[in-house]
């Protein structure tokens, strides 16, 4: 494969190699735009040209035109070719450089962008105490390979708090640990494709990096519109499907309850596979947090967790609950991987799980993270509209008619702020409503004042006053 890309009309280079990946073509063509060598103006080729030529999926550069949209690098128009947009070169936005973690977050003073807690909050004292507590008592064999499943007594302790906090039917032999959602899942995909299945459903918009986790494992994906009363499911037509129920990301509505009972029978009366994501599942703020799917249908519903959004990703601590025919199948993808988990950590949650040190923390979290949202949806000026429910770590708002997430997010970028935009989020490219999803729970307690008046600096240039 050539690392130039030519066309009559379009003779550039892209300084792109194989094996660089999505990053790496959306780096290629950023420094494209950034130093000139694509003009304002220009029309890049179809996503299905641009794959074809260099030998990459079409779903690749589909995404990443999605990506660059949303930067303010390309601009589209019904009908018409996605074009490069022009850049003001006294406020660029800043370049993807040195390794990241996905999603790629722009270089910023304020951090707005969704999907992490605020990591300021890790509860340090309790988690010391717990340590100290962890190494005092525990045997000597604790440091010794741990088991594949995860530690026997955070498998124990987990049952015991999501049965009683989220209605979970998690006995500990059907729960498997694992380095969170992201390692969870791409272990669930390895087994589907090895008992034969070949596609995955995902809701319509939903998170792409965990879309990717998928493609990696071989299985076609499809996507599933999403409603205010969430994932549209005679729309399914695939033997397995994952879900965010509780608090559907991005759109933050929440799965109705005649949607929950219709999945769990389709589940149940086809052998469809369900995979619940609940994500942020203790954070409902308006009421008591609505009780897990997977206690419809424990035999046919995966359920998935984590502590990335209550106490910190570095954790890497997530589980799943299984029906009891997945379970050694998973066990032996993880044992062939090499796993072994951090058996420490785990026993050190668990303490927390068991003294109640972990619930005081959230506890304390969803009073905090209550009051943002509410201070938050306060300040947004006429005319930006947000949408879900009164629960989780973002809020989705949706952008007067006249308004592009290119425009918006580069308006935050020049307040040092960064956000998030709906469009990279949607399966394929065409005519989407236009929105900012804004992490409020991200910033540390001292920044997240002025991080909401430097966005509505820039969101007010757009509206005469307050909504």
């Amino acid at each position: 494969m050539a690392d130039s890309w030519t066309s009559p009309g379009w003779d550039v280079h892209l300084d792109w190699h194989p094996g660089s990946g999505r990053q790496g073509l959306a780096d290629a063509l950023r420094r494209a735009i950034r130093e000139g060598r694509l003009a304002p103006g220009t029309a890049v080729p179809s996503t299905r040209a641009l794959a074809k030529d260099l030998g990459v999926a079409r779903g690749t550069v589909t995404r990443v035109y999605a990506d660059l949209t949303t930067e303010g690098y390309l601009r589209t128009s019904q009908g018409a070719p996605t074009r490069v947009a022009a850049i003001n070169p006294a406020t660029p936005v800043p370049e993807k450089t040195g390794p990241r973690a996905a999603p790629w977050v722009p270089d910023a003073r304020w951090d707005l962008y969704p999907g992490r807690p605020d990591l300021s909050s890790f509860p340090r004292a309790a988690w010391a105490s717990a340590t100290r507590r962890v190494l005092q008592e525990a045997p000597a064999n604790v440091f010794d390979y741990g088991e594949v499943r995860g530690s026997a007594a955070l498998r124990e302790s987990l049952a015991r708090y999501l049965s009683r906090s989220r209605g979970v039917v998690a006995e500990p032999d059907r729960i498997v640990v694992c380095g969170g959602f992201s390692h969870a899942l791409t272990v669930l995909c390895q087994v589907l494709r090895e008992r034969g299945e070949t596609s995955l459903a995902f809701e319509d918009p939903s998170l792409p990096q965990i879309r990717e986790n998928a493609s990696r494992a071989g299985l076609r994906l499809a996507g599933v519109p999403v409603d205010e009363a969430g994932m549209q499911l005679s729309l399914v037509d695939n033997p397995a499907v994952v879900v965010t129920p509780a608090h559907q990301y991005p759109l933050g509505v929440t799965l109705a309850p005649e949607r929950r009972t219709a999945l769990a029978r389709w589940a149940t009366t086809t052998g469809g596979l369900v995979i619940e994501d609940d994500y942020d599942g203790e954070f409902r703020f308006d009421r008591q947090p609505v009780g897990a799917l997977q206690a419809l249908a424990p035999d046919r519903i995966v359920y998935t967790g984590t502590v990335s959004k209550t106490l910190a990703p570095a954790t890497r601590i997530g589980w799943l609950v299984l029906p009891r025919s997945l379970v050694e199948p998973v066990r032996a993808a993880l044992a062939a991987t090499g796993w072994r988990p951090p058996t420490l950590d785990h026993l050190v949650l668990a303490d927390m799980l068991d003294s109640g040190a972990y619930d005081r923390h959230v506890r304390q979290r969803r009073t905090t993270y209550r009051r943002r949202r509410d201070r938050l949806l306060s300040l947004l000026p006429k005319g930006f509209r947000p949408i879900g429910i009164s629960a989780g770590l973002h809020l989705l708002v949706l952008l007067p008619p006249h308004l592009s997430e290119a425009e918006v997010i580069r308006a935050a970028l020049r307040e040092s702020v960064a956000i998030d935009g709906l469009g990279r989020h949607w399966f394929a490219e065409g005519e989407h409503p236009q929105g900012i999803v804004l992490g409020y729970a991200t910033p540390a307690e001292h920044a997240f004042g002025p991080a909401v008046e430097a966005l509505m600096r820039a969101l007010g240039q757009f509206s005469s006053g307050p909504g």
